[in-house]
Parts: structure tokens; C-alpha cells; sequence
């Protein structure tokens, strides 16, 4: 694929600038671009940031009402307040009797099941059989356990274990009363939320939408079936990112494949209502990589153009109209893998507006190989307490990512065994909320 490791951006505008024409772009080979192309590189954690702030800016602010069915993985765009005590009234936590006074006690013949309306009240020495979450009758003392009552010959209860008052009674509102501050805007909704949210007496929540995503996919040598042959090789990128860029928490909306045909470049990015835009290739200066020109046409600001990391140091990220945004990744599978960690991942994030997750280090078990000037990103697999660097982690290669849990973030010059390093979790090896493949 085009924009091999060794490619540069192309253009000599700096982030933040309106694309620099084709007309004053250096040679692709020529050594004063290449070092041009060096200077103006945004250092791999400044490119971060600016592709966070990006979003902030451009996070849209349309929030959705959603069923709980369709709310996992989003943010929370109001807070969640109870509508009701929870319980709602007293209920027991336990099957077995309901108990008034000391024992022993007269056992009434109907039972008290769960969903059913509010039982007689009991009399003092009165008991009467209740399952587990059903209503406590009113003069209750306690609720005793099957386990925990016998009965004798003349059909009294009688207790086998001291009775305290009010045990394994849920009285109303323990958990919290109505109108209680359960959750802020801004938290995650997960499993548990939803839980709660229905508990509550929520039917949809008010959440940030999922930003939507469109994938362009160039490439005239690209297959899309079969085996590679006669200089065409297979996309990887296809399949690879929609699935990827879902469990970042986007709603892809369509994956087109263009080849390398500008007017179809420029056609399918105005045409585009995305949140986000991706690309894959095309970002270097030679004469089929159109994403620069395309940009300088449309009037787009390159926020990054190229970032101080390997593999995938010609990516970018362009504003375009209306807040917009488009990425562009290197056609290398793994470089591509290094863009959506570095641009489209927090960028997605903070227009979902989802919390960035702690950072946190591990040691490495073995030395790993640096770049002399940039950072380098370098899949690792999770062994306890240590990351291990893992083979096959060339720009054009997956077969290292494929096993890997994390990429650990490789300062300038290498890192050696036991130096602890960030990692950066996998969407699949953090089983983070809103992953999904399908």
C-alpha cells in the first residue's frame, strides 16, 4: 500500500493552517521536504490532545432520548435522578414467614407472593408464608427463613434461631428516595447503569449520541476477496476498521472503496454528513495520494499533519465545514493502527463525551527496540505484572497487533527490560463498554 513508513505528508502547511497546495509541496524523495516533513511533525502526545480538543469543540450538543436497549456505551447527557423510592415499599428479602411479635405464631393459610397487592395486616403471634420480594403486611416485625422455622403438632410456628426485629425486611427507600442524585451527567452507561436506570423507572435516558463515522477505503491495487496477485494485495483496512472504530464508540455509517480517483475523493468527502471521516492511504505527496489536494480544495484546516510516532508518522487530522472532521491513516495496516490510537480514538471519545481513561504503566519483560527521534508504538501482550513486546510489529503488519492486549508507548530511543512504559488497552483486551464487531 502507499505511505510506507518511510512516506512524509506532502505539504508544508503546519497544524492549524489551510492545506499548502500541491504546487508547494517538495519531492516526494527530495531531502528538504523529507526534513521539512520531519520539523513540521506534531509530537505524538500533543497530537493526542489536539485530537481530544478537537472534538470537545465540535461535540454536538443535539443529545437523543434512547430506550435503555439502545443506551449501553453512551454518556449520560442529564443525571439520572430516582423517580421512585427504591424499594418502593417494604419488601422482604428472604422466602419464608412473616412474623408478628414473639413467637410461636398462628399461620395464616394464604401466602404472600411478589407482584401481588398489599396483604391483610398481621395480628400480634400471626405469621404468614411470603416469597422474596414480596410486600411486607403492615405490623411485620420480621421475616423469618424457611430454613430458620419449624412447625409443631397443633400447626404453630415456632422459631429455631433468635429472632431480631426488622431482619431480612428491605424497608422503603434504602437504596435511595425519589428524586436522590443516583448518577451525574457524564457517566458511562453501562450494564449496571441500565440496571439501576430501570429500577428507577426509566424507560429512555438522555445520552449523547454516538458520533458517526464513514470510512473511505483508496487504493487502486486493493482486493477486496481472494489471494493477493499480479501486484494487487488484499485490503486490510476494510474489514479491519468499521468493526474497530464501532468499538470506539462510532456509528459507522458507510465504507466506501474509491481507488485512487481524486474526483471520487472529493466527491464522497463533501458529500459526507459524518461526524468523522476516514481515509486509508493517499496521505503521502506521490502522484495518485489525492487526500492533500482534496483537503486544500475543499478549504480544510490541518490541525495535524504527520505526527512524531512509528510506525504511522504521515497521518492527519483536518477540520472541515461545519466542525466536521476527517482522519487520514497511512495505507500500512499497522500505521493505521497507530492513527486511530493517536487521532481518530480520542477524537471519538471526546465527541461521544466519554471520560479518557487513567493512564497506567507496566514494565516490560524484554527490551524494546526505539526510534532515534520519535515515539514508537509497539504491541505488547499482558503477562501478570509485565508487557511483553511481541514480534511482527513492522508498519505493514497485523500478525503482532492480532495477539497483542495493548500497544506500550516507546520513548524516543528504546526502553529497556523492566522500564515501566504506558500502555494503551485494545478495545477487545479492555472489554470496554459499546464494543461491537458485527
Amino acid at each position: 500500500m502507499r505511505n510506507p513508513e518511510g512516506g512524509t505528508p506532502g505539504t508544508s502547511g503546519t497544524p492549524g493552517h489551510r492545506v499548502t497546495p500541491p504546487a508547494a509541496q517538495g519531492g516526494r524523495h527530495g531531502a528538504p521536504a523529507a526534513a521539512d516533513a520531519r520539523h513540521r511533525a506534531t509530537p505524538w502526545p500533543q497530537a493526542r490532545a489536539t485530537a481530544a480538543h478537537a472534538g470537545s469543540r465540535a461535540a454536538r450538543r443535539a443529545l437523543v432520548s434512547a430506550p435503555l436497549d439502545a443506551a449501553l456505551g453512551l454518556t449520560l447527557a442529564a443525571p439520572l435522578d430516582a423517580l421512585t423510592d427504591l424499594p418502593s415499599f417494604d419488601t422482604s428479602a428472604m422466602d419464608g414467614w412473616a412474623v408478628a411479635g414473639p413467637g410461636p405464631w398462628d399461620v395464616r393459610d394464604e401466602g404472600v407472593l411478589a407482584g401481588h397487592a398489599r396483604p391483610e395486616p398481621l395480628t400480634d403471634g400471626e405469621a404468614v408464608r411470603i416469597a422474596t420480594g414480596a410486600r411486607i403486611p403492615l405490623e411485620t416485625t420480621a421475616v423469618l427463613r424457611s430454613e430458620h422455622g419449624r412447625g409443631d403438632d397443633k400447626g404453630r410456628l415456632h422459631a429455631t434461631r433468635e429472632v431480631q426485629h426488622g431482619q431480612d425486611i428491605r424497608p422503603r427507600g434504602q437504596e435511595c428516595r425519589s428524586g436522590d442524585r443516583l448518577l451525574p451527567a457524564g457517566a458511562l452507561v453501562t450494564p449496571a447503569v441500565l440496571g439501576l436506570a430501570a429500577a428507577a423507572g426509566y424507560d429512555t435516558l438522555t445520552v449523547v449520541p454516538r458520533p458517526r463515522a464513514e470510512v473511505l477505503v483508496l487504493g487502486d491495487e486493493l482486493l477486496t476477496e481472494g489471494r493477493p496477485h499480479d501486484g494487487l494485495i488484499r485490503d486490510a483496512l476494510g474489514p479491519m476498521l468499521p468493526p474497530w472504530l464501532r468499538a470506539l464508540g462510532a456509528e459507522v455509517t458507510a465504507v466506501r472503496r474509491l481507488g485512487d480517483d481524486a474526483k471520487a475523493l472529493h466527491r464522497a468527502i463533501t458529500a459526507s454528513d459524518a461526524d468523522l471521516i476516514v481515509t486509508t492511504g493517499g496521505t503521502a505527496s506521490g502522484p495518485v495520494d489525492h487526500v492533500h489536494p482534496t483537503l486544500h480544495r475543499i478549504g480544510a484546516e490541518l490541525l495535524v499533519d504527520g505526527v512524531k510516532v512509528r510506525p504511522g508518522h504521515p497521518m492527519l487530522l483536518a477540520r472541515i465545514a461545519d466542525g466536521r472532521h476527517l482522519v487520514g491513516l497511512p495505507g500500512n495496516p499497522l500505521a493505521a493502527v497507530s492513527g486511530l490510537l493517536t487521532l481518530a480514538e480520542p477524537l471519538l471519545r471526546a465527541l461521544a463525551a466519554r471520560p479518557a481513561p487513567e493512564p497506567y504503566t507496566l514494565p516490560l519483560r524484554e527490551a524494546a527496540q526505539g526510534h532515534p527521534y520519535d515515539t514508537r508504538l509497539v504491541p505488547v501482550a499482558l503477562r501478570g505484572d509485565r508487557a511483553v513486546p511481541l514480534h511482527y510489529n513492522g508498519p505493514a503488519m497485523l500478525r503482532g497487533v492480532a495477539a497483542a492486549d495493548a500497544l506500550a508507548v516507546v520513548p524516543p530511543g528504546g526502553a529497556r527490560a523492566g522500564q515501566e512504559l504506558e500502555l494503551l488497552d485494545l478495545p477487545w483486551a479492555s472489554a470496554g463498554i459499546g464494543v461491537c464487531f458485527t
